[in-house]
């Protein structure tokens, strides 16, 4: 029995050893793979990304060969560290610290030493290469700018970090990727995808040519071309009408939501985020806390909107059916309410009806019409809210942008925000508590963006396209819902027919009457808002913003601006110029009002902004 059981465990062993050997050798290939990967050096060959042209075809961005000096940290042997450091411009210093950073990474794959040789630099160390074993080039492709503008529509590439490789298999050390704008939103349309070459090493470690001859090679394909919707020449028009001044200027095509200038200002040129010094040009840009170069104001700035919101306010009063356009109301140089309290206006005829209302942007006129709207209900609650809904079926109060790299709400408050406010139902509150709201103060924020698409929306009657920047994708029309479906306000079409005019006589007798453009019926809205900042922790009242907002022609609309310009006093002076020579610039191609042309270019507000001194760049707090 003992000898049975003595030949059962042999039998029993040998079995399980010849099952262990046969899974390792056949089922288990891990270790197949680690010899291999041993054995085998993994290259990627690096595709073109995609060009960018703006909607015209002109080439904005392109490509431009780079050298990177890469590293295999277990493949580094000895070498001249001091000759190494004086041929690329290296402190041994720094070449130690990326060294070890290499080998923290991964000590079998590659890390970059030296990021986007010159030609020059590359063609000398190319001679040295045989010296410094375990180093080698990595050609790639750096972005080449044809313009010196849109920097903040266009973004930039940079190297990727731990948390992104960490979270997109994709992306090894050393790749680039797009950050912000165009750039950062399509990355995966424009960086194409690496090639890839598998070169046998070996005992001794040296190349001896494709694995397997290479049926596991892949050739890199180029990222894709693409059109964004930018007027290339609108926009560095209006990006030089911004110099030594701040703020955001935002064009779009009222009948496509394409955006045709987006512009904020101070703003840098684009090659500066490129090549080797880029890392330095990024930290001076970013640390400019005062001027903020690297702040999209066209996207993230929230203003009050001032005196441009009455029109809005005016097409809620008539669906609301609270007015008509023949019901006038005076103004005694403003609109006396509560005790003692009057919110001021100008001096003009009175009293008005909603056109000449509109054109001579009295406050009184629209403080009645404020009232009504929200006094029409048994409530100030409900009156809000109806009031409050109106404005977000314009897109007001959330972030508009369908393919727009970053962006802000803004802000249009409800019943609910001022319940809050005056902790109701303790305290009690009516239409006279937030009458700011009336001239677009109060508590309502937008930002360029959002007050240029309110803007093409009254030029379309109602509706309006998602603002967006992708045009075609390789000659190809987009046809994404998210850019072609029609947003409709609550506010029928046959309302907007008085208000659009009220806007046209802005400039035929109102408020811009002064800056009126031969061969161009422009309907418009100045604007002024209040503007302050903590300075010193005190509270501190500045020059005012100037505000503008336009659309032309009137009877077909092809373009609709808004303009804001920090500190810029008021509305016609700096914004509303601004915008009535970008809306000749892209209608007529040239600039007749040369005067206004060269005033603008003239002025600066620089010693305005001097003025102040805060962690922010603007200030919009009531």
């Amino acid at each position: 029995m003992r000898r049975i059981l003595l030949y059962i465990l042999i039998v029993t062993t040998g079995l399980i050893f010849v099952s262990r050997l046969f899974y390792l050798q056949v089922v288990d290939t891990s270790f197949a793979r680690l010899s291999e990967n041993n054995a085998i050096k993994i290259v990627y060959d690096y595709p073109q990304r995609g060009y960018i042209f703006d909607r015209n075809g002109e080439l904005l961005v392109s490509n431009q060969p780079s050298y990177d000096v890469m590293a295999i940290p277990r493949n580094v042997k000895a070498f001249d560290t001091a000759e190494f450091c004086k041929i690329l411009n290296i402190t041994p210093e720094d070449l130690v610290k990326k060294l070890d950073k290499a080998k923290i990474y991964s000590p079998r794959l590659p890390s970059i030493i030296i990021p986007q040789l010159t030609k020059s630099e590359y063609a000398y160390f190319q001679e040295k290469m045989r010296k410094y074993q375990g180093f080698y080039i990595q050609k790639r492709s750096l972005r080449d700018y044809q313009t010196h503008n849109g920097s903040n529509v266009l973004g930039y590439i940079t190297e990727v970090n731990k948390k992104i490789i960490d979270e997109n298999p994709y992306y090894i050390s050393g790749d680039l990727i797009g950050k912000q704008g165009v750039e950062g939103y399509y990355e995966e349309l424009l960086r194409g995808i690496k090639g890839v070459k598998y070169i046998q090493k070996d005992r001794f470690n040296r190349d001896i040519g494709a694995y397997k001859d290479g049926i596991f090679d892949t050739i890199p394909k180029k990222g894709k071309d693409i059109n964004i919707t930018i007027d290339g020449i609108l926009q560095a028009y209006g990006e030089k009408l911004m110099e030594n001044k701040r703020g955001g200027i935002v064009a779009l095509e009222p009948r496509t939501g394409e955006i045709l200038a987006m512009v904020t200002a101070p703003s840098y040129d684009p090659a500066l985020l490129m090549g080797r010094k880029r890392s330095a040009n990024f930290t001076k840009l970013y640390y400019d806390t005062i001027a903020k170069p690297l702040y999209d104001r066209g996207l993230l700035a929230e203003y009050p909107p001032g005196s441009p919101f009455k029109t809005i306010n005016a097409l809620i009063a008539l669906q609301e059916d609270v007015v008509t356009t023949e019901d006038r109301f005076y103004c005694n140089r403003g609109y006396a309410y509560g005790r003692g309290r009057k919110l001021g206006c100008h001096a003009h005829a009175s009293p008005l009806s909603m056109i000449p209302g509109i054109a001579q942007s009295c406050n009184a006129y629209f403080a009645n019409v404020y009232r009504r709207i929200i006094e029409k209900y048994p409530t100030p609650q409900e009156g809000m809210d109806v009031w409050s809904n109106h404005l977000k079926s314009f897109g007001l109060g959330g972030y508009l942008g369908s393919d727009l790299s970053t962006g802000r709400p803004g802000k249009i408050p409800d019943a609910n925000y001022y319940n809050k406010i005056y902790d109701y139902p303790t305290y009690k509150w009516f239409s006279t508590a937030t009458l700011s709201n009336a001239i677009g103060q109060g508590e309502i924020l937008m930002t360029p963006i959002q007050l240029a698409n309110m803007t093409a929306t009254i030029s379309n009657k109602g509706w309006f396209y998602t603002p967006h920047i992708l045009k075609k994708i390789e000659g190809q029309a987009i046809a994404d819902e998210a850019f072609t479906k029609k947003h409709y306000t609550t506010v029928d079409a046959k309302n907007f027919e008085p208000v659009i005019e009220g806007m046209h006589q802005v400039y035929m007798s109102g408020t811009a009457s002064a800056l009126r453009i031969p061969g161009i019926e422009i309907a418009g809205k100045t604007g002024t808002a209040e503007n302050f900042a903590k300075i010193d922790g005190k509270k501190t009242q500045l020059t005012d913003h100037s505000i503008f907002i336009a659309f032309a022609p009137v009877d077909n609309p092809k373009i609709a601006i808004a303009v804001f310009v920090e500190n810029g006093y008021w509305g016609g002076r700096y914004a509303g110029r601004i915008a009535s020579l970008m809306v000749e610039k892209y209608l007529k191609g040239t600039i007749t009002r040369t005067d206004m042309e060269d005033w603008v270019l003239s002025h600066s507000l620089e010693d305005e902004y001097a003025k102040q001194y805060s962690g922010q760049p603007f200030s919009i707090n009531k």
